[in-house]
């Protein structure tokens, strides 16, 4: 069984001189990559600053009452979201939120220094975890604008003209997570991730015009939830689009096999690239040879696709397939941590 798809997406969507392009999604090995005893997860908040520092927390922070009844609860939607997004993967027999109350003594928007390694064992055994991820800050900071227009009011005594208040809120939301190990007492993962959310009220007065801004609580949770499912993804594979080059153009066989691998015939394209790596002439069987690494490429035989892209290249001289070799080899690479994480 292969360790990864490739996945045909588009073929021919853009020309460029000889070569037509095709573009596959690729499969990434998961930025974090866990030890393989890990089976029982906990959650644990210490978003919330301690309360004694407070104080420096909100100085400069338009709202800080609301802001900090936001960051209360976008952190919670954060915490649920990354425990279903977690609880959907087989890889954890169990995943709990830890109700410890932890707190940060650091500022808004800055990673606190970590917790200390007796505190996260003593959890961890208190809660029957193997691994700890922590959310580690969730900030809300907003900055409101205030502009007049003019507006006109039905009454019954006809239109009046009326000063009409806008107010404009632009709130950034800031989300950092840490994964503790407590048995290799090492942090696997550290990640800060930011959204920006804009919102516009009117009203008769300026107060009326924050006031009318009642989606932005919504929002900011809808962002946390967002932002502890991303996180879950952390820990998974995933695909990336990539296109790569192919040759078009040199011989009627390799314009042949262009309108094939349009049509999606990759497989009739291929036979006419492998009577062309026996052209006589240097550059079609050379192009015919590059354009066999990227039909092996697509097919999943990565040793296959490299064989033929040297030989393009040493045989030959296709520059094209210098660059590509190089690809596909850190392509062989992924694969192997691909396969590592699956045995985890």
């Amino acid at each position: 069984m292969k360790n990864f798809i490739v996945i045909l997406i588009l073929a021919g969507a853009s020309s460029c001189g000889s070569t037509n392009k095709v573009h596959i999604s690729v499969q990434k090995p998961s930025p974090v990559t866990l030890p393989a005893y890990a089976q029982k997860a906990g959650i644990i908040n210490r978003s919330e600053t301690d309360p004694k520092n407070q104080i420096f927390d909100m100085v400069d922070i338009v709202l800080s009452m609301e802001s900090a009844v936001l960051d209360k609860e976008g952190a919670a939607a954060s915490i649920d979201a990354l425990q279903y997004t977690l609880g959907q993967n087989d890889r954890f027999s169990t995943v709990s939120t830890v109700k410890e109350k932890l707190y940060r003594q650091s500022t808004s928007g800055v990673f606190p220094a970590p917790l200390a390694w007796p505190d996260i064992e003593k959890i961890a055994q208190n809660s029957n975890t193997d691994l700890l991820f922590s959310l580690e800050v969730f900030d809300t900071e907003s900055k409101v604008s205030y502009a007049t227009g003019t507006k006109t009011l039905e009454t019954p005594l006809g239109k009046v003209p009326m000063v009409e208040h806008i107010a404009t809120m632009v709130t950034r939301v800031r989300t950092g997570w840490r994964i503790y190990a407590p048995r290799e007492r090492q942090i696997l993962d550290e990640y800060m991730m930011y959204n920006t959310l804009s919102f516009e009220g009117r009203g008769i007065n300026p107060a009326a015009a924050l006031a009318a801004m009642l989606e932005r609580k919504e929002a900011v949770k809808a962002t946390g939830n967002s932002a502890g499912e991303a996180y879950g993804q952390r820990i998974l594979p995933y695909y990336l689009r990539v296109s790569r080059d192919y040759y078009v153009k040199g011989s009627e066989s390799l314009k042949t096999a262009k309108r094939k691998a349009q049509g999606g015939n990759w497989n009739g394209a291929a036979e006419l690239w492998k009577k062309e790596t026996n052209n006589n002439e240097a550059k079609i069987a050379g192009r015919a040879s590059y354009n066999m690494a990227i039909i092996n490429e697509i097919n999943g035989n990565l040793d296959e696709a490299i064989g033929w892209a040297q030989k393009a290249y040493e045989d030959y001289s296709i520059r094209l397939a210098l660059r590509y070799i190089k690809v596909l080899e850190n392509r062989k690479i992924s694969n192997s941590i691909l396969a590592d994480q699956a045995k985890r």
